[in-house]
């Protein structure tokens, strides 16, 4: 690089101002949304990671394998006596478990009572020896001994702040609400945790030792995580192999002698379980990653190939300046230097805007997909001049051996300036054609995308979604208060209806199966989900039955605490169910004894309701029914009039019948909401790196339609001469850009249809991917195609043949 190289840029930039905007505002934009896009994978990628020695943590997940149940898969919980029986086998092992942090599903969490009033928090409960496996940054207190005594409590900086102000946390005293009500003292403070983590704690207080309740060392249940920590891969690979035997020993006593071939106990590394499915859910969380990586990737390939093909393109105007250089004594290799150095240099500067534009961006980035992201200027820098060199070299090598390879006496006698001739036109046509098939593909996929986010929150739940508000906090509630705190619900203005269920919509409360054994039938069943209802369940739903009737009061053997040993109760199946049982109709179902736990009696059909994710399976259920409210309830609200009314309405109510337990409810909306958030901040996302794909593929069409336009001015005159109109010189340069976005599709569909399909596979209930949403894209392509060009045309075809003949 000489000074030449800068010389001739500020020349370049100074006198085609336009062209110089189109050139690098479009690769400053690539490279924007490059940087942009490349921070969300860094930062998806990045969980746990901070902390030290995140390479030798394991969680251990609960591997249900009978595929054709309600929860076959892998899990991230476990039951919560598991490490107790693990350390039985292997002594010596380090591990530790974790219950609560911020969830929603009325067991987890808990809550500081302050002044008789219970606060919910983001309380975590763990072993005495989580701080041997997760080594938090520390703060205050006595780190080895900071979780030694079951009445310690440890707090984040935030948390010693908001609950103790500028005094000292360290010996002072919080009453926590968990599985009961009791001081804890304060014992050391840590640092709030990043953004970067799936931990959401900012206390931590110790496991209860006693009263752990039936499930606690039950095979089968998941109450909590538990993590392991080995000194390298090879220790816990030797771990994973002995598990099958160990699960056979233990697991017998709940699952059976074959229980090895029914749950498994696989590890998973600390920093995969962000990205890991959960059970059927499909890896749409790395799908996302992924995609979204790519449309970074490839929207900074298109401003590269824009950036080229124009430079290259313009780079043929100046082939007189090459030959003068030569005649002045310039010699091949200093005019390549000079090429790549302007080349480089131009890069460099769109770098630099596009780094700003990334700045910029990043608060409407980071409110579009509800981010934090921020700009690592460290790793950043040197990712700059490796992309000025990258894109650099290319652009300027292709010009500078093509125009310093010219006879310098040659070009000057021409009247017509070289551009690479037809092999450089076909070469251009091939990388606008390379553009268009990117854009198309970006087309299709934010159609698609769009298109399946509405159809899943236009589709028939079963239920009317509106008007509902869900409170899954009840098992923190004494059962005595119970029938007290749901008539208090009854009393608030504007709620007409409230019921009771173990399982609610959002997927709160318990997750129970059972293997229903048709009478007469061989074999262990189908498993299907159980979920317990109380009075007026169906009602509020407003569940009609298909065939048969509802469970209702009315009938004795309805209520399961009716039912004496050998009697058989009645339940109600989904019309899932009836599918997995065999049954040819609804009706055909009636009637029938299912065997599980005691014998039950088929009495009515019902469709299904989808309380669950839209990634996940619809799976058959059964209902069984108590009078009044069930055991682990979650209260489910149907009201009228303004939610936030009524809401504040409710929460009065619950204070004033349960003041010691933390309330928190929130509407349907809200809950079903959680399950839409992914997909809709990857379709803004990939909405907006679509959108400026298309916009850097418009400005490299117009760039270069304005410089083929330019170069064929004396054409266009001797047409115009002989007889040519204007709507045939428009046609003609309209045309020559339109064959490579035709032919792009045979490129775009392919790449579009693979990639949709994959994606919209991880849907149960999905969109057809129809021919619409690939014509239209095409459609569109050619549309912004002819208008990117249409302008130059238009004024091409205006111009008067003697002043084009005169044109040098």
């Amino acid at each position: 690089m000489n000074r030449f190289a800068f010389t001739s840029l500020y020349r370049s930039l100074t006198r085609h101002k336009l062209y110089a905007a189109l050139n690098i505002g479009g690769l400053a934009v690539g490279i924007a949304v490059f940087f942009v896009l490349a921070l969300y994978v860094r930062f998806e990628t990045s969980f746990e990671t901070w902390l030290p020695h995140h390479d030798e943590i394991y969680l251990v997940q609960t591997d249900w394998k009978r595929a054709d149940g309600p929860f076959a898969g892998r899990y991230p919980s476990t039951m919560g006596g598991l490490l107790d029986e693990l350390r039985q086998d292997l002594p010596g092992l380090v591990g530790t478990r974790f219950m609560g942090g911020t969830n929603m599903d009325g067991k987890d969490g808990g809550s500081v009572v302050r002044g008789g009033i219970a606060t919910f928090d983001d309380i975590g409960q763990v072993d005495a020896s989580f701080l041997q496996v997760f080594d938090l940054p520390w703060v205050a207190g006595d780190k080895a001994t900071a979780l030694a005594d079951p009445a310690s409590v440890i707090l984040s900086r935030s948390a010693a702040k908001k609950y103790f102000g500028e005094a000292d946390p360290i010996g002072q005293t919080l009453t926590l609400a968990l599985d009961k009500t009791a001081p804890h003292r304060v014992t050391g403070v840590f640092e709030d945790l990043p953004k970067t983590t799936d931990f959401k704690f900012s206390i931590l207080a110790r496991l209860p030792t006693s009263d752990l309740g039936e499930w606690w060392n039950h095979w089968g249940s998941t109450s909590l995580k538990t993590y392991l920590r080995f000194p390298n891969a090879a220790a816990a690979k030797a771990f994973e192999e002995k598990m099958p035997g160990f699960v056979t020993r233990h697991g017998r006593r709940d699952l059976g002698d074959d229980a090895a071939t029914r749950i498994g106990l696989p590890l998973l590394p600390l920093t995969e379980a962000h990205l890991q499915p959960s059970g059927q859910e499909s890896a749409s969380r790395k799908l996302t990653i992924v995609t979204l990586g790519l449309v970074g990737v490839l929207t900074l390939l298109i401003a590269i190939v824009n950036y080229v093909n124009l430079a290259s393109a313009r780079a043929g105007l100046r082939a007189r300046e090459v030959a003068m250089r030569k005649v002045l004594g310039a010699d091949r290799v200093m005019l390549v230097r000079q090429f790549l150095g302007e080349a480089i240099l131009a890069a460099g500067v769109a770098g630099m805007l596009g780094l700003m534009l990334a700045e910029l961006g990043l608060p409407l980035v980071n409110a579009a997909g509800g981010l934090s992201l921020s700009m690592p200027y460290a790793q950043v820098v040197p990712v700059l001049v490796l992309l000025a060199i990258g894109v650099g070299i290319p652009a300027g090598f292709y010009p500078a051996l093509l125009l310093s390879r010219f006879p310098a006496a040659a070009v000057l006698a021409s009247a017509r300036s070289p551009g690479g001739g037809r092999a450089g036109t076909r070469v251009r046509e091939l990388l606008v054609m390379g553009q268009f098939a990117l854009v198309i593909a970006f087309l299709i996929g934010a159609g698609v995308l769009v298109a399946q986010t509405r159809h899943v929150r236009a589709a028939d739940l079963g239920f009317q979604r509106e008007g509902l508000l869900v409170a899954p906090w009840l098992g923190y509630v004494d059962p005595a208060k119970h029938p007290a705190l749901i008539a208090a619900f009854r009393r608030v203005p504007g709620v007409s209806m409230v019921t009771t269920s173990d399982t609610g919509l959002g997927d709160v409360g318990n997750n129970n199966a059972d293997n229903l054994l048709l009478a007469g039938r061989p074999g262990p069943g189908p498993a299907v989900r159980h979920i317990h209802v109380g009075s007026d369940f169906f009602r509020l739903f407003g569940t009609k039955p298909v065939a048969g009737r509802l469970l209702d009061d009315a009938h004795r053997m309805d209520d399961t605490t009716n039912g004496q040993k050998g009697e058989a109760g009645n339940i109600v199946i989904s019309r899932k169910t009836v599918t997995a049982l065999g049954f040819a109709s609804p009706q055909d179902a009636i009637g029938k004894t299912a065997v599980w736990p005691r014998a039950m009696t088929i009495v009515g059909v019902v469709d299904d309701l989808r309380f669950f994710s839209p990634r996940l399976p619809t799976t058959p259920v059964y209902y069984t029914y108590t009078h009044g409210i069930v055991p682990y309830p979650v209260a489910t609200m149907r009201f009228t009039g303004d939610p936030r009314t009524v809401r504040d309405a409710v929460r009065a109510a619950w204070v004033r019948v349960a003041p010691e337990a933390p309330f928190r409810a929130d509407t349907g909306d809200q809950l079903l909401q959680t399950f839409y958030d992914e997909d809709d901040r990857a379709t803004r996302l990939f909405g907006i790196g679509a959108s400026l794909a298309v916009l850097i593929g418009c400005v490299g069409l117009w760039g270069l339609a304005s410089f083929n336009t330019q170069r064929r001015v004396k054409e266009i005159g001797i047409r115009k001469t002989l007889g040519a109109s204007s709507a045939d010189i428009v046609r003609l340069l309209v045309g020559q850009f339109l064959r490579p976005v035709l032919l792009a599709n045979l490129i775009a569909w392919p790449l579009a249809f693979v990639a949709m399909r994959t994606w919209l596979a991880g849907f149960d209930d999905r969109i057809a991917l129809s021919p619409v949403f690939f014509v239209g894209a095409s459609v569109l392509a050619l549309v912004i195609a002819v208008l990117t060009v249409l302008g130059q045309a238009l004024r091409a075809s205006r111009a008067a043949p003697a002043w084009a003949l005169r044109h040098d």
